[in-house]
């Protein structure tokens, strides 16, 4: 072996052991998403939803369990840097493309101004794979990508942030399932774009139940979870099983897993108590009903018992949440994650 950086490594040749402190069982981690995982993209953007708190607040289940948290230790990877600062050596451990309010279809989130949606996250990703390849060889990087973990979370903004706002038509467009097909289809393209760049270990983030967020919450006099946008949940995940079934047994090498983030939040709505929460019905920090009409603000002051709430804000779970889920998906059977759990993903 010669001393050669490569992906995974970090200036040292035999491998890097930071992290979680133990050494790394895949090279590097890739994630594209929305603001559940977005760690800084949006702040240079002429955008209203910018990342406002601290990254490992909001980092979801997979991200802050699995891959960053100290207590992981399974793949041993450092913080992975948003894609807006990343330079040099710090892309041999992976990037973050994720940006907020944006979502599979590039029409998502405009109301926010800027943002960038997955099609530009997917040629970001393309741009540093070009900037690594120029450095270290296309055959020692095509070796490396194929054994990277892709986490990707996308889909809710194009409910919350398209489907589900006066301003766009798409609702008077398509009903529920005619929408969860055109989502999926432009879904399938994309992550085959990304299949076709190298990437074949793929973790894929469901939708959760987004009728008991407490932005949705807040829109109703009842305190009752909306049924109505739960509906738009269950065609899009039933159809990215289907996907994802599909791209397995067609894309030589693809192993494809997906997260029932859906599945995850009805027990945890259920059994909140028995897991430990007693607030599900507002965020920790917001204002107005719920803790839901306006997110959470910069320098506002969140509640002083966070562990006991499902909710951070109006839209995104708590890091005990995070956590749970996280232990779910790494060691889970096929109720919660589809095909295999990450561990097993992991040692393939």
């Amino acid at each position: 072996m010669n001393d050669k950086v490569a992906l995974g490594q970090d200036g040292d040749p035999v491998g890097s052991t930071q992290g979680g402190g133990g050494r790394e069982m895949v090279p590097a981690l890739f994630i594209f998403g929305d603001s559940l995982i977005d760690n800084g993209n949006n702040n240079n953007l002429p955008s209203f939803a910018k990342q406002i708190i601290t990254p490992m607040m909001i980092y979801i289940f997979i991200i802050f369990f699995l891959f960053q948290n100290p207590e992981a230790e399974l793949l041993g990877l450092p913080l992975i840097p948003a894609y807006s600062e990343a330079s040099g050596a710090q892309v041999l451990h992976g990037v973050n493309y994720a940006s907020a309010t944006t979502g599979i279809l590039d029409i998502t989130g405009r109301n926010f101004v800027g943002r960038v949606p997955f099609d530009q996250q997917i040629r970001n990703f393309q741009n540093t794979l070009d900037q690594v390849t120029d450095n270290l060889g296309a055959s020692d990087v095509s070796n490396a990508i194929a054994r990277c973990i892709f986490f990707v979370g996308m889909g809710s903004n194009d409910n919350l942030n398209n489907y589900l706002r006066p301003n766009y038509n798409t609702k008077n467009q398509y009903n529920a399932q005619q929408y969860a097909d055109l989502l999926v289809s432009e879904y399938s393209r994309q992550l085959t774009t990304l299949y076709n760049l190298g990437e074949r270990k793929f973790v894929l983030a469901g939708l959760g139940r987004m009728g008991c967020i407490p932005s949705i919450l807040a829109q109703n006099q009842m305190d009752r979870c909306s049924e109505e946008v739960n509906q738009l949940v269950m065609p899009f995940n039933a159809n990215v099983k289907t996907m994802i079934n599909n791209l397995n047994a067609n894309l030589p090498g693809a192993r494809f897993t997906f997260i029932d983030i859906a599945r995850m939040f009805e027990d945890l709505l259920t059994n909140y108590r028995s897991y430990g929460f007693s607030v599900i019905d507002r965020g920790c920090c917001g204002i107005g009903r719920n803790g839901g009409q306006i997110t959470c603000l910069p320098f506002q002051t969140p509640c002083a018992n966070r562990e006991q709430y499902v909710f951070w804000d109006a839209f995104h779970p708590t890091e005990a949440v995070n956590i749970m889920f996280g232990r779910k998906a790494l060691y889970g059977d096929q109720s919660v994650v589809y095909p295999m759990n990450i561990q097993q993903l992991t040692s393939l």
